[in-house]
């Protein structure tokens, strides 16, 4: 067997609303969930009960999400900030240039 080597290196992940988009999810989860709670007796006698456990069980790993991608966007953005704070230290530190020569 062939072991497959990868012909280009992989592309930088992409950016974007993370928190936005993980909130926005969990709200829809959580939308379709109480949608679904008319008709739960429905659900029930045809036995599809996991319908709206699934949509209650997204909303609440969404909560989950939530809280982890907050933290994360915090910590990157701290970590943006020391290494921003790193290099004006080392700037301001830096010797004078040799102006009068």
């Amino acid at each position: 067997m062939v072991k497959w080597t990868p012909k280009h290196e992989a592309p930088e992940p992409l950016e974007g609303p993370v928190v936005a988009t993980v909130t926005g999810g969990t709200i829809l989860w959580f939308v379709l969930f109480l949608v679904q709670i008319p008709f739960y007796s429905w659900f029930a006698e045809r036995d599809l009960m996991w319908w709206v456990w699934t949509c209650l069980a997204g909303a609440g790993l969404g909560l989950i999400g939530i809280w982890y991608t907050r933290g994360r966007e915090a910590a990157l953005k701290r970590a943006a900030e020391a290494k921003e704070a790193e290099a004006s230290k080392t700037d301001a530190d830096a010797p004078a240039s040799d102006e009068g020569k």
